[in-house]
């Protein structure tokens, strides 16, 4: 149902739910290949501000966590292109202030740490247009 907006949104949103606040989760859901799905509902033709709101969510979501395992997170989220299509979100959706927000708080979660892995996704940021 790739496109159907509101079915890609649901989808979103249910990962977000699922692995909020809960590092096994954020981890079987990685494994189980969410962020390939997510990158695909943002790349999607029918991506609304909601469905860029959901995904944003979940991104923000499974990228959480200082510890290791969030780091192996969040560079996988890197590694997967989710700093561009986050910032292109914010762009398509300016007005949005829903939208604009899980941006910046999936912006914050992914671009986190001090180490060389944490620079690149910094610049990789940049790169893309978020400042």
């Amino acid at each position: 149902h790739a496109a159907n907006a509101a079915v890609q949104e649901k989808a979103c949103r249910a990962l977000r739910n699922i692995t909020f606040g809960n590092n096994a989760r954020r981890q079987a859901a990685v494994a189980a290949g969410a962020l390939p799905q997510i990158v695909a509902a943002m790349r999607a033709p029918s991506a609304t501000a909601a469905v860029q709101e959901s995904a944003c969510e979940a991104l923000a979501s499974i990228t959480a966590g200082t510890h290791a395992q969030g780091d192996v997170r969040k560079q996988a989220a890197a590694d997967m292109g989710t700093l561009p299509h986050i910032v292109a979100a914010m762009r398509a959706h300016a007005a949005n202030a829903a939208a604009q927000e899980q941006a910046c708080w999936a912006l914050a979660n992914i671009t986190v740490g001090t180490d060389a892995q944490g620079s690149a996704r910094k610049q990789t940021a940049a790169d893309a247009g978020a400042l």
